[in-house]
């Protein structure tokens, strides 16, 4: 399915595109993620977005719809998408030759918009002031209400009371498609193959963080490194690395090079059972992979790598509050080698710099999430 989700800032679009997404199994983006993306390119283009979005004039539109269409190419999006901020205006509809399924307008009032966005907690930038959510607001009404009536001319619009509560107005919205969402999933859609996906990488390169992204998702997160802590905390022992690496020894010694991974089955096991998509926080050893290969032989196992330089992600451990003396280059070494991890980093399906801000991070997150769960 492709969806366009229209209305003024404040109605809900975003809250509304994101579970949408869970639910159909479709991504979500904006073209405002488009154009930051592009923008990070070494190309023509980007360059051109780039300066564009500095000199804070907009993009074109015939420009726009060229950089939107061609975007939309990418295998992550054969399947349908739903997007948030294009059409913009009536020539922008009329020129987007993508076959658009429907268009849902989430209608709310000016006055309840600006309630909403005066009232939320994570206003931070320039453009949120009242004088300009009014004006964005101003300009929806000249610009974008029209190509409501565009799409409603098509009959492909549905309008929706975006007042009501996020429930209720997703309830509205699926069932304005002919379906129902019930015990958590739409019948119509089955994933031909469970996903195992493992976040890999040295300490301090982002993992924990990528590991909350993928939760934010909605995945279940089986952090590999848990059972360590709880013996180091039970033991009341102190968190250094000679008693991590004595007790992770000792269990290599009992059950082998992939211990971890055998002490986490059951887990995974659980999690698979009602879940498509677990997340593995922690794996390390090249062994832990393969055993996983052996014995999850039904699921997709996939493996993302995270970078970072040792001077970041030494900052980055120092700067927590939990083992932050727990870095440097024996314990790099150690970790590639004694606990063979280099293999399993070299042979990563993807990688991702993880180098810059935690907004780039989620960013490169969300297109690999996009090409791993969609593709």
């Amino acid at each position: 399915m492709k969806l366009v989700l229209i209305g003024i800032q404040g109605s809900g679009k975003s809250t509304q595109g994101n579970l949408l997404s869970k639910q159909l199994k479709i991504p979500y983006l904006s073209t405002g993620h488009i154009f930051r993306e592009l923008a990070k390119e070494k190309t023509k283009s980007g360059r051109y977005i780039k300066e564009v979005i500095n000199t804070g004039l907009l993009v074109p539109d015939e420009r726009t719809i060229s950089i939107v269409t061609e975007y939309l190419t990418r295998p992550e999006y054969k399947k349908g998408y739903i997007l948030d901020g294009f059409p913009r205006t009536v020539n922008q509809a009329k020129e987007f030759q993508n076959n658009v399924d429907k268009v849902v307008y989430l209608k709310i009032s000016q006055k309840d918009a600006l309630w909403r966005l005066m009232n939320r907690n994570d206003i931070a930038r320039d453009d949120e002031t009242l004088p300009a959510l009014k004006k964005r607001i101003e300009m929806f009404y000249k610009h974008t209400l029209p190509v409501v009536e565009y799409y409603e001319k098509q009959k492909k619009l549905v309008t929706i009371d975006g007042i009501a509560t996020i429930e209720n107005v997703n309830q509205e919205i699926l069932k304005s498609f002919g379906w129902q969402y019930s015990q958590n999933k739409i019948t119509r859609w089955k994933r031909d193959k469970r996903i195992i996906l493992s976040v890999v990488g040295l300490p301090g390169a982002g993992k924990s963080a990528a590991a909350a992204f993928f939760k934010e998702k909605g995945f279940e997160i089986v952090e590999f490194g848990t059972i360590i802590n709880h013996y180091i905390d039970k033991h009341h022992l102190d968190h250094t690395e000679t008693n991590h690496k004595k007790v992770r020894e000792d269990l290599r010694r009992k059950y082998g090079n992939d211990a971890l991974a055998k002490l986490n089955e059951k887990k995974l096991h659980e999690v698979l059972k009602i879940r498509d998509t677990v997340v593995i926080d922690g794996l390390r050893s090249w062994e832990e992979y393969l055993y996983l290969k052996e014995t999850f032989k039904q699921e997709r196992i996939v493996i993302l790598a995270l970078y970072a330089d040792k001077k970041i992600r030494y900052k980055r451990i120092i700067e927590r509050g939990y083992r932050d003396h727990l870095y440097g280059e024996k314990r790099d070494i150690d970790e590639l080698i004694g606990i063979n991890m280099a293999p399993t980093i070299g042979f990563a399906d993807y990688f991702i710099d993880a180098n810059s801000s935690l907004t780039d991070l989620k960013d490169r997150l969300e297109i690999i999430y996009r090409i791993i769960y969609y593709s």
